[in-house]
């Protein structure tokens, strides 16, 4: 009777105090409450009330970095003050018990033993009960019992109660701290977007921006003057760019080199914020560079413009004629305006370079704007140097660099550094180039002092996978380091638009002057296969009457041809002559007749292009297989023409002897055909001339035919809907490529 009085009063205690910390815990989450300590402490006293005689120890967890906090130490039954050492162990019971997310008891097998401090102060029982809440730990229960017996099943079910109240005070505490700290920093950051803001919508100039930072500075400080000096391009002077203040007679407006001795060099050099209360005292009276030469400064106040990269942008620079006139307070408040004004500096500097590529991007060719893009990224990030890469043929090329690397470098995708920014379509960081084995070139990387890297994905088009890279470098003697911070993403990802503005605005432009130069070549040779026509057919009139004119003399004359052998053989001659000559007409007037587009074997076609080229035994002529490739839409024998052409092309300029190698490959809808030779190459000043009507001096190796060369070849593919275009490096050989809608057959 008495052991069942008791447990119903241990009972009744302990649903007491469990009601008493619910209201505490709704006044934590009201905002209300005491500390979170107080709220702690009077769990572990409730627990220890319900169980006499036992001690208990609260340590909050710090699940993401897997730690317990010494600090949040929270007891009852024993000394307030820890002692030295009895923090939780790390293969101790508190551990155990984060890692099993159950309790733990030391009665139980395989678990750790008491810890020794606390068994030198009588500790014989412990129970240790993980804090878990939203799957997550928030810290852990120790319950000591001073006496050698095991907690009975009350008890347990008693302590797994203070512990999941525990387990919400801690949460809720962290959740209204994380929610007071996200609403300040929210506030803080949409008053200063909406500061910058009104300041670059109320003032469309840099200079009256500046100004009107100036003014404010003077404002919230009491200052009387104050000036902007920005670094110039250089990276070496300070520019002085804004100035304000009253009774302004003779102010000094010269450059200030960054080396020289003065005060906002020292800032600039240092990138450290100074606030001095007597320009009279030393060192700063020596480099002290005067305001205005009629009026005397006795304090300042200078801040540095540190970009998002790193970068010094200039020295915002407060005077006054009283001493001690700025405290840290004001250090504070000119610092922030100070982030303000490099917002707007970075802003406006960004706005001036798109607007320099947008104008490029009308009038210059595409490698010119990705080389100023290039130049841009590298001033914009205070980078060392930058690089543009596109996917081909299952590696990147590079298309365009600011220094380094060379036009037309290839690398792997797989295991490479900017492959793997394509790869994932996402931005990739490295901190050391030099030894990051993704980095193909760390040669390279030590030779010009590169550490970090940026590379973000580039999308042409609406390709929903990356088709190339843009990367920054940052060099190692650079005074700051960019960071992948939102900024030197969003400013180089904008880059990577402009540059992928700039490829899609070449092929574009590219395929209408293909398209207009076909229509133009379908226009003139329909005209001029009216003109064959007639011509043909006129033709025909006048010569096609000799073999007629031949064959009456022959059938009337015959006694005469007899006898006269010398006649009769004159006339066959004029005869055949007049056949022949109509056979050359129609072959080559028929070029300039309309081209019958149907589906195509490629293969069958270089075969017998291969068999009818006029080429010495000299020349090998290498294909490799052709067969899998689908058809493509051409003429048959304009294409026959096309290849023996130039073969024929590559025979003569090997001189008779060498190799021809023709090789082909689908290429998303076309059919590519490269024809290539092992010959002395073409120069690169000369490869824009080669396919011109009266380039080349050589008369074409079909015997009888036009001597037009590869003007033929050009005008015949553009008249097949192709290209061709032109590969050499003016030393080793030459290679065209040949590029024809495929036709897929299914």
């Amino acid at each position: 009777m008495i052991e069942k009085q008791s447990a119903d009063r241990q009972l009744y205690d302990a649903l007491a105090s469990l009601n008493e910390i619910g209201s505490s815990i709704n006044r934590i989450k009201a905002g209300e409450s005491d500390s979170v300590e107080v709220t702690l402490h009077r769990i572990v006293e409730s627990a220890i009330k319900v169980i006499p005689g036992s001690s208990a120890v609260i340590y909050t967890y710090d699940h993401n970095r897997q730690v317990f906090d010494p600090m949040s130490r929270v007891s009852a039954g024993e000394d307030t003050e820890p002692v030295p050492g009895d923090e939780p162990r790390p293969d101790g019971m508190g551990f155990c018990a984060v890692r099993e997310q159950r309790r733990i008891l030391s009665y139980e097998s395989n678990v750790p033993g008491i810890h020794p401090i606390k068994a030198e102060a009588g500790a014989r029982v412990v129970a240790c009960f993980p804090m878990i809440i939203a799957e997550e730990t928030v810290g852990t229960v120790y319950i000591y019992l001073h006496e050698d017996r095991e907690f009975d099943e009350l008890e347990l079910l008693l302590l797994e109660n203070f512990v999941s109240q525990a387990a919400l005070v801690v949460y809720h505490t962290r959740q209204m701290g994380s929610i007071q700290r996200l609403l300040a920093r929210k506030d803080e950051e949409l008053l200063r977007l909406r500061r910058a803001g009104l300041l670059i919508a109320a003032r469309p100039h840099l200079q009256e921006i500046l100004v009107a930072i100036l003014q404010m500075a003077l404002e919230v400080t009491g200052a009387q003057y104050g000036s902007f000096f920005l670094v110039d391009k250089s990276g070496q002077i300070l520019r002085s760019t804004a100035m304000l203040g009253k009774d302004l007679s003779r102010p000094l407006k010269n450059d200030l080199p960054i080396e020289a001795p003065s005060i906002a060099g020292w800032v600039a050099r240092h990138h450290e914020p100074v606030c001095i209360s007597d320009l009279r005292e030393e060192p700063w009276a020596s480099i002290y560079y005067p305001f205005d030469r009629d009026l005397e400064m006795r304090s300042e106040l200078a801040v540095p413009l540190i970009g998002a990269s790193g970068r010094l942008n200039g020295v915002l620079n407060l005077e006054s004629p009283e001493i001690e006139a700025f405290s840290e307070t004001d250090s504070h408040l000119l610092q922030a305006l100070a982030t303000q004004a490099v917002i707007v500096l970075q802003e406006v500097m960004l706005l001036d370079a798109l607007k320099e590529v947008a104008e490029c991007l009308l009038v210059k060719p595409f490698m010119e704007v990705l080389h100023k893009l290039a130049e841009i990224a590298v001033d914009l990030l205070n980078a060392g140097a930058s690089a543009i890469w596109l996917v081909e043929d299952g590696s990147l090329v590079l298309q365009a660099a600011s220094a380094g690397h060379e036009h037309g470098e290839r690398i792997p995708i797989e295991g490479s550094l900017v492959g793997q920014a394509v790869l994932n379509g996402e931005p990739v960081v490295s901190d050391d180039v030099r030894v990051d084995t993704r980095f193909c070139r760390p040669d390279l990387a030590t030779a010009q002092g590169w550490m970090q890297a940026l590379v973000v994905p580039l999308y042409l088009g609406n390709k929903s996978e990356p088709s190339g890279a843009f990367g920054v470098y940052c060099v190692e003697s650079d005074s700051g380091r960019f960071n992948e911070s939102d900024w030197t993403i969003k400013v180089l990802t904008i880059l990577a638009d402009y540059a992928s503005l700039s490829i899609l605005n070449d092929e574009r432009q590219h395929a209408l002057n293909t398209a207009q130069e076909q229509v133009t070549v379908a226009e003139t040779f329909a005209a001029l296969g009216d003109i064959a026509a007639n011509l043909l057919h006129q033709l025909n009139n006048k010569i096609g009457i000799i073999p007629v004119r031949v064959q009456g003399i022959q059938d009337k004359c015959q006694p005469v041809l007899e006898t006269n052998a010398y006649l009769a053989e004159n006339l066959e001659q004029i005869e055949e002559g007049a056949r022949e000559a109509m056979a050359v007409v129609r072959e080559n007037l028929s070029i300039l007749h309309p081209i019958d587009l149907t589906m195509v074997n490629v293969d069958t076609c270089v075969k017998e292009a291969v068999s009818s080229a006029n080429i010495s035994q000299d020349i090998r002529v290498k294909v490799n297989p052709l067969v899998d490739l689908p058809p493509v839409m051409a003429g048959k024998q304009s294409l026959v023409l096309v290849f023996a052409n130039l073969i024929e092309n590559s025979a003569n300029a090997m001189q008779g002897e060498g190799t021809v190698t023709i090789e082909g490959r689908r290429d998303d809808g076309w059919v590519e055909i490269c024809v290539s030779d092992t010959g002395p190459g073409i120069a690169s000043e000369l490869q824009g001339r080669i396919f011109e009507f009266n380039y080349s001096g050589h008369k074409n190796a079909f015997s009888g035919k036009l001597g037009f060369g590869l003007w033929w070849v050009k005008t015949l593919m553009t008249r097949l809907g192709g290209t061709v275009t032109v590969e050499s490096d003016g030393q080793h050989g030459a290679t065209f490529k040949l590029r024809l809608p495929s036709v897929e057959v299914r």
